[in-house]
């Protein structure tokens, strides 16, 4: 599927979502019902984004397109009757194939040069978790991820012991060198030569501009899952672990109360508890983008750095806010597609099918 400079040949993304998407239903589970939370039937709704940044002009159409795409490629699975963990999933699945999005191919490199990625995923019916970290090569490290909530006993795996679990569940690697974009290598050279540490940001400022991916969603009976996925800050440390696969950082659901999926600063957000600050307030009775804005703020306010997230309240209600210049986000509500990636920005269309 990538060549060995990493370029995909003549296939439309679209299609490569959805393929790639029902290959790795083969190495994961579908989300068990609970027996504890039994709820009427709703409208399935999930929303999408690309991370928040300095996104320059130059990138934003290309951040446009792949969010649209890539909430298609969930709602597509909740509308066939699908699991919201399975929908945030091929969300995220869908932005790891896409260079415009810094996780999976594309992600930002150590000093070393080196692609590590971190994913993380959660069941808002059992607040069960998987989260992988140090991830080198595999392509999609959420599908690694929502294997470890499934498989294995523990909630967080990392570097060697992460590979060793994902190819004892029939994951195959790629190599190393495939995921790493062009973008990526200018990304390291210019941190390299101004020292610009902590951005999430690929290339230039004046050049292009990717982010961490997440998703959030709720199915037709209610259960609620979100999930991100990074390859974290380009010119970052070897070993260096951010807020991604950190649950109450970067990721959280919870059927009772709703989901976020978290991106900005990573040590910032893994400081604030980001996600799970922006759910205790609407467990507070705080609307879901009330909650989203006060928290985004209250971070930024307090450690100085930017961030963003999506939100979604237990009952479908929709939160966005970003600190930052830019956030791409998009969502699918009664087969309208909302998006947008400027400040205050709601752009509408009409939902068509993606296959």
């Amino acid at each position: 599927m990538i060549t060995r400079s990493g370029i995909f040949k003549n296939i439309n993304l679209k299609v490569i979502c959805l393929v790639v998407y029902q290959a790795t239903l083969s190495t994961s589970c579908i989300g068990e019902k609970s027996e504890k939370h039994q709820v009427s039937r709703m409208k399935p709704i999930i929303i999408v984004h690309g991370g928040a940044g300095d996104i320059p002009q130059s990138r934003v159409q290309g951040k446009l397109d792949g969010m649209k795409t890539s909430v298609r490629a969930g709602y597509e699975v909740l509308k066939n009757g699908g699991s919201a963990l399975d929908a945030v999933e091929a969300a995220v699945v869908c932005m790891e194939l896409d260079e415009n999005f810094n996780a999976g191919y594309g992600s930002v490199l150590t000093l070393r040069g080196e692609v590590e990625m971190e994913a993380s995923i959660m069941r808002g019916q059992d607040l069960n978790v998987g989260g992988v970290t140090l991830v080198k090569d595999f392509l999609h490290p959420i599908s690694i991820a929502h294997k470890v909530l499934t498989d294995s006993p523990h909630s967080l795996l990392g570097g060697e012991g992460a590979k060793l679990f994902a190819l004892e569940k029939g994951f195959k690697t790629v190599p190393p060198e495939s995921l790493i974009s062009e973008n990526a290598k200018k990304a390291l050279e210019n941190f390299l030569k101004h020292g610009d540490f902590g951005r999430t940001e690929i290339g230039p400022k004046d050049e292009g501009g990717v982010g961490t991916v997440g998703a959030v969603a709720i199915d037709a009976q209610g259960h609620v899952a979100a999930a991100t996925s990074t390859g974290g800050m380009s010119g970052k440390a070897v070993g260096r672990i951010g807020d991604t696969p950190q649950i109450g950082s970067g990721t959280y659901a919870d059927d009772f109360i709703g989901g976020v999926s978290t991106t900005g600063h990573g040590e910032s957000i893994l400081k604030y508890c980001l996600a799970h600050s922006i759910i205790k307030l609407m467990e507070s009775g705080t609307d879901a983008n009330t909650a989203t804005t006060i928290a985004v703020k209250g971070m930024t306010s307090r450690l100085k750095n930017t961030a963003g997230a999506i939100t979604l309240s237990k009952d479908g209600d929709v939160g966005v806010y970003f600190s930052s210049k830019r956030m791409s986000w998009a969502y699918v509500k009664d087969d309208k597609i909302y998006y947008g990636i400027e400040p205050g920005e709601i752009l509408k269309e009409e939902y068509e099918p993606s296959y």
